[in-house]
């Protein structure tokens, strides 16, 4: 009788102490200094903070491309009060490659909401002779393994994206890879490689400057600021879905109502007219919805990039 009532008790304090989070500071861990990984959770953190009167701080923790601060997070007590900013190359990019990584994705985190993605968009040197998808796969055909796409490393998101479009579109293009965006970007602008799977943001002011040309997206609907490029399904090669994705996950075993609570909130932060409005005009799409939304868009991409990395041979650099 005595360990059934403490069994209740204890079932009970659950939703009872979920109803007073947070009671002290909630650490949201980071683990990139700069762009979408910083600025979202510390967009996020703002609000929050201001709705619920306790401190809502962003630490940055970085190294191993992501690893060190995921592998914190999920050693971290799973009470609502750490969380990650979970991204593409972390829990979708090294999982599809194999690597070996401490914790398990799916059984160690709970995810929480999906906050933005950023797809990629192909875009070409304006001296390549090709104005449209179906024009750059023409002329591929014709000089197979001549053509050139430049990527942000191995193993980025821009290299599984164009390995999956040769799949798709049955080309050969070399592959460049390169230590970053940034030297990337400067040898397509310089002419020394053919085309790039850029994201949006960095592309926008290249595009509208007439230093690249822009073909195709790769997501399932054109993106609002650039209206007049093609999905790369509706330029003739479907399925095409890339590009960097960042959520926000707890430890595996955090109160359901303390999820439910951060996931509500962050969508009605994240849908709020000024904050969409700033971020739509870089081109960040903001998918929100619920935590099982999250969790089913990262086990599909990362079968994706699985079965395109399979086939196409990407291992992890040593």
């Amino acid at each position: 009788m005595k360990l059934a009532s403490f069994l209740l008790a204890l079932a009970l304090s659950f939703p009872a102490a979920a109803q007073d989070y947070p009671t002290k500071t909630v650490h949201i861990i980071a683990s990139a200094a700069g762009g979408l990984t910083d600025l979202l959770p510390r967009t996020l953190a703002a609000k929050m903070q201001e709705k619920t009167g306790q401190p809502w701080i962003v630490e940055q923790k970085l190294g191993a491309g992501g690893v060190i601060g995921a592998e914190y997070v999920m050693k971290s007590p799973p009470d609502g009060y750490t969380l990650f900013v979970g991204f593409t190359g972390v829990f979708s990019v090294l999982p599809a490659l194999g690597a070996k990584l401490p914790f398990d994705v799916n059984r160690d985190f709970q995810p929480i909401i999906l906050m933005a993605t950023v797809p990629n968009i192909l875009v070409v040197n304006p001296s390549v002779p090709a104005n449209s998808v179906r024009e750059l796969i023409e002329l591929a055909k014709s000089k197979p393994g001549k053509l050139t796409y430049a990527s942000q490393g191995v193993g980025s998101s821009g290299h599984i994206t164009g390995e999956q479009f040769k799949q798709a579109a049955g080309v050969d293009i070399l592959h460049v890879p390169y230590k970053g965006a940034g030297p990337a970007i400067q040898d397509l602008l310089g002419g020394q490689v053919d085309m790039l799977f850029d994201v949006v943001p960095l592309a926008l002011a290249n595009i509208r400057g007439g230093k690249v040309r822009a073909l195709g997206v790769a997501t399932k609907q054109r993106v609002a600021v650039l209206p007049d490029v093609p999905t790369l399904g509706e330029a003739g090669v479907p399925g095409m879905e890339g590009g960097a994705w960042f959520a926000l996950y707890a430890p595996a075993g955090t109160p359901a109502p303390v999820v439910e609570f951060i996931n509500r909130e962050a969508n009605r932060i994240f849908s709020e007219g000024d904050i969409r409005n700033r971020l739509e005009a870089q081109g960040v799409a903001l998918p929100l919805g619920t935590p099982e939304d999250l969790r089913s868009f990262v086990q599909q991409r990362t079968e994706t990039w699985a079965r395109v990395a399979r086939l196409a041979g990407i291992k992890l650099e040593p």
